[in-house]
C-alpha cells in the first residue's frame, strides 16, 4: 500500500512501475479495466442467481429484483468512494462511524417527532458537510502528517460514532414525519427503486472521475509508484486529501440514503457497510496494494455480496447460520480473486 511507501521503511516498493494490463482498446475492457475479472465475476453472478433461483422461484421474481437493488442502493454508493481510496494504495475504514453522524445530523434538522423544524435542503446540506469534514480530516492527516491511512480512518470511524451518539442524546428516537421522505426509496421510477438510480448517478459520476479524468489517473499513478508520481510533478498529496473528502461525502450521502430507507435516525445506521464494501472491491480485482481496479468491477463485487446475502435467505438457510455460511463463502471468493497475485501483495510470507 501507498501508506508503506511514505514509511521509508523496508515496505517501500521497488523503484520500477508496475506494468498495467493492456486491454486493447475494446470499450469493454477499458470499461471494466481487464478482460477476465468480469468474466468471472459476470460467471459466478450467472451461478449463483440459477443456483437460488431453483431453490426458491421467488428469487427470480420482479419483486425479489427490486428489493435487491434496494439493498444495493447504499452499498454502490459507499463503493465509489472507497475504490478512489484504494486504488491509490490507501484503505479508509470510517465507514459507518461518518454513515452515523451524518445520518443523523440530517434527520434532525428535516421533519422528525423530536424536533419541530425541518430545514428543507440545508438539512441535505449539513449531513453532507459532516461526511465531507470528516473526509478532510482523514486526508489532512493522512496526507500532510503522514500517519497511515488504516490508523487515521480507524480515529475518524470513532469520532463520526461520537458525533453521532452525541446527537442521539438521551431524548426520543428521531423518526421521519415525512411521508414523502421515507417512501421516496423505496418509490419506482421505471420499475426502479429511486435508491438504486441515486446509486447509478453516482456511480456514473464514479466511472467518470476514475477513467477520464487527470485525477482519477492520478490516484492510480500513486498507487503503482508514488516516488515516481512525486517525482513527475504530481500534486500527491492534493489528490490524497480529495480522494477521502470524496470518500467521506459518499459516505455522507449514504448515511443519509440509509437514514430515510429505515424511517428514523440510528447511530449505527452503517453497521455491517465496512465489510461489504471492502471486500466487494476486492473481490471486482481492486488491489489493496493500489495501482489497479475499476468502478465496474467493485460494482459486480457489490451485486455479488448482496445477491449472496439475499439468496441465503430465501434459500432458508438458518438465521443462526447465515452469517457463517456468508463469510465462508466470501472468503472463498477473497481467496480466489488475490491468490494469483498473493507475491506482489506480499500476502503470503
Amino acid at each position: 500500500m501507498a501508506d508503506a511507501a511514505q514509511s521509508g521503511g523496508g515496505g517501500t516498493r521497488a523503484a520500477g512501475p508496475r506494468t498495467a494490463p493492456r486491454h486493447g482498446g475494446a470499450p469493454f475492457a477499458r470499461l471494466f479495466g481487464a478482460t477476465t475479472g468480469p468474466v468471472g465475476l459476470i460467471s459466478a453472478l450467472v451461478v449463483l442467481i440459477l443456483v437460488f433461483s431453483v431453490l426458491n422461484p421467488r428469487f427470480a421474481s420482479v419483486e425479489n429484483l427490486q428489493n435487491v437493488l434496494f439493498q444495493v442502493s447504499v452499498p454502490l454508493i459507499l463503493v465509489v468512494g472507497a475504490t478512489l481510496v484504494i486504488q491509490m494504495g490507501s484503505i479508509d475504514l470510517s465507514v459507518e462511524g461518518i454513515m452515523g453522524a451524518a445520518g443523523m445530523a440530517w434527520i434532525l434538522l428535516s421533519p422528525n417527532t423530536r424536533l419541530a423544524i425541518d430545514l428543507g435542503v440545508w438539512a441535505w446540506a449539513v449531513g453532507l458537510g459532516v461526511g465531507l469534514g470528516l473526509g478532510l480530516l482523514t486526508g489532512l492527516i493522512y496526507a500532510k502528517l503522514k500517519v497511515p491511512s488504516f490508523v487515521v480512518s480507524l480515529g475518524t470511524w470513532y469520532v463520526g460514532l461520537g458525533i453521532a451518539i452525541l446527537l442521539y442524546g438521551n431524548s426520543s428516537l428521531p423518526s421521519l414525519t415525512s411521508d414523502a421522505l421515507e417512501r421516496w426509496p423505496t418509490a419506482l421510477t421505471l420499475g426502479l427503486p429511486n435508491s438504486f438510480w441515486l446509486a447509478v448517478a453516482v456511480l456514473a459520476a464514479g466511472v467518470l472521475i476514475s477513467n477520464h479524468t487527470r485525477f482519477g489517473r492520478g490516484l492510480m499513478a500513486i498507487g503503482n509508484n508514488e516516488p515516481i508520481a512525486r517525482g513527475s510533478g504530481m500534486p500527491v498529496d492534493l489528490y490524497k486529501v480529495a480522494a477521502f473528502a470524496i470518500a467521506g461525502l459518499l459516505c455522507g450521502l449514504a448515511g443519509i440514503l440509509a437514514t430515510m430507507q429505515l424511517g428514523s435516525g440510528s447511530t449505527d445506521i452503517g453497521f455491517g457497510q465496512l465489510f461489504i464494501v471492502i471486500p466487494a472491491a476486492v473481490i471486482g480485482g481492486t488491489a489493496l496494494s493500489g495501482g489497479e481496479g475499476g468502478m465496474m468491477r467493485s460494482t459486480l463485487g457489490v451485486f455479488l455480496l448482496i445477491i449472496l446475502n439475499n439468496g441465503l435467505v430465501l434459500a432458508g438457510v438458518d438465521p443462526d447460520y447465515q452469517s457463517g455460511v456468508f463469510g465462508l463463502l466470501l472468503l472463498v471468493a477473497i481467496i480466489a480473486v488475490a491468490w494469483p497475485g498473493r507475491d506482489r501483495l506480499k500476502v503470503a510470507k
